[in-house]
């Protein structure tokens, strides 16, 4: 049985950038979308009351939290943004680097929004269309986000069946 190769800098740094592509891509497509289709707001039932689709314009962050404060939240969007890249830059599987793309990819959807959407460059409103059961409205940014995340969780709680470490330590205890 051969061991396979590691993939090369190029493949892990293409997969970063690519999934960070199709998440902004995605996002902003179905923003537009909900700009043009939900304009007048009314709401669509996509699944009972449990999953509709209604247009509205949050200033904070999740959950509405921090109204107040849209223009520290597009600084720390920006910050979170660069730190995402650095980390891209430093991934060394693929799949580290596809999860880290797509959190990218949210990050700079939404931060778009902050920069481009009224009322003023860096104080916009992130635009949110799907309502999940009236407890919150996000977009495809957060699911592209929470879905990462969730995944990075569940890679870092995985333990290396033989010595009991995260499996992302592998490296540390060969070396």
């Amino acid at each position: 049985m051969t061991t396979p190769l590691p993939p090369t800098r190029a493949a892990v740094l293409a997969a970063g950038a690519i999934s960070a592509a199709i998440a902004l891509l995605t996002d902003l497509t179905s923003k537009w979308w909900a700009l043009e289709a939900l304009a007048d707001g009314h709401r669509v039932p996509v699944l009972g009351n449990v999953l509709s689709l209604r247009l509205v314009f949050n200033p904070g962050a999740a959950f509405s939290l921090g109204d107040n404060f849209t223009l520290v939240l597009t600084g720390i969007a920006g910050i979170i943004s660069v730190v995402l890249i650095v980390a891209i830059w430093r991934a060394r599987t693929t799949l580290y680097a596809v999860l880290l793309g797509l959190l990218l990819g949210g990050a700079l959807g939404n931060l778009y929004d902050r920069l481009t959407q009224p009322p003023s460059m860096g104080r916009g409103h992130v635009v949110d269309f799907i309502d999940y059961n009236g407890w919150f409205v996000g977009n495809v940014a957060d699911i592209w986000i929470v879905l990462a995340a969730a995944a990075l969780v569940l890679m870092a709680s995985r333990k290396h069946p033989d010595s009991g470490t995260p499996a992302d330590s592998e490296d540390a205890t060969h070396a």
